[in-house]
C-alpha cells in the first residue's frame, strides 16, 4: 500500500505532537460536525472513511511486521464495507457485522493510541493529550453501542428530545456517552433495558478507573525514566 497516500495521517502517528492534532480533529468531529450534520447518512459514511484512513495510517506506522499490518488492515475495510451496506440493506447479519467491526475498529484505534502514549521515552504533555484522545474515543465507541441498542431493542432508552432541527440520534448518544463516562448523569436519556443499563455501568466504571490507572502508569514511567537518567549520570 502506498504510504504517501496517507502522508498527512502518517504525520499524526509519527510524531508525539501528532497526538495534539488527533485531539483537535476529535473536538471538531464530536462537538461541531456530528451535532450539526449527524442526521445525514452519507456524511456519517464520510466520517467513517476518515476513521478507516486514520486507522490504516496508524497500522502502517506503528506495526513493523507485514503480517500484522495485513491482518489488522482488514478491520477498517470491513468497518467501511458494512457501514455502506447498512444504508441499503439491514438484515440481522449485516447489522451485527456492522456493530462488530465498529467496535473492533475503535478498539484497535484505542490500542494504537495507547501504544503511542506508552512508547519508550520521557513523559511529555503530548502523552497526556494522547490519553485524552483515548478517553474521547471511548466515548465515541460507547455512543455507537448505545445507538445500536436503541435502534434494535424497542424501549431500551427513554429520551427527552430537545426541540432543535439539528438534533440527531448520533449527537444525542454521543452527548449521553460523555455524561456517562464523566459520571455526570443529567437524566434526559434514561437506560431502561437491562443490556442498556449494563453498557452504561461498564462505561461509568471505565470513566472512573481509566484516569486512575492512566495516572498510575504515567507516574510509574516517569519515575523509571528518572532512575535511568540518574544511573547514566553516575
Amino acid at each position: 500500500m502506498n504510504e504517501n497516500k496517507y502522508r498527512f495521517l502518517n504525520q499524526l502517528w509519527n510524531k508525539e505532537s501528532g497526538l495534539s492534532g488527533m485531539l483537535v480533529l476529535l473536538f471538531i468531529m464530536h462537538f461541531v460536525l456530528i451535532p450539526i450534520f449527524g442526521s445525514y447518512p452519507y456524511f456519517m459514511i464520510i466520517i467513517n472513511v476518515f476513521w478507516m484512513m486514520f486507522l490504516i495510517a496508524g497500522i502502517i506506522t506503528l506495526f513493523k511486521s507485514k503480517k500484522q499490518k495485513a491482518s489488522f488492515i482488514i478491520i477498517p475495510f470491513m468497518f467501511i464495507l458494512f457501514g455502506w451496506i447498512t444504508v441499503f440493506e439491514q438484515t440481522p447479519f449485516v447489522l451485527f457485522a456492522d456493530i462488530f467491526f465498529t467496535i473492533a475498529t475503535f478498539g484497535l484505534l484505542i490500542v494504537l493510541v495507547l501504544k503511542k502514549v506508552f512508547e519508550p521515552g520521557p513523559i511529555t504533555g503530548y502523552r497526556v493529550i494522547g490519553s485524552i484522545v483515548v478517553y474521547m474515543i471511548f466515548a465515541n465507541l460507547w455512543s455507537a453501542i448505545y445507538l445500536f441498542i436503541y435502534e434494535h431493542i424497542p424501549g431500551a432508552f427513554q429520551i427527552t428530545l430537545p426541540a432543535f432541527e439539528s438534533n440527531t440520534l448520533q449527537a444525542n448518544f454521543l452527548y449521553f456517552s460523555y455524561i456517562t463516562i464523566t459520571t455526570t448523569g443529567f437524566g434526559e436519556i434514561v437506560p431502561l433495558h437491562p443490556i442498556a443499563r449494563s453498557m452504561v455501568q461498564i462505561e461509568a466504571i471505565i470513566g472512573v478507573l481509566y484516569p486512575v490507572i492512566l495516572i498510575g502508569r504515567l507516574v510509574s514511567d516517569a519515575n523509571e525514566n528518572n532512575v535511568k537518567k540518574k544511573q547514566k549520570q553516575q
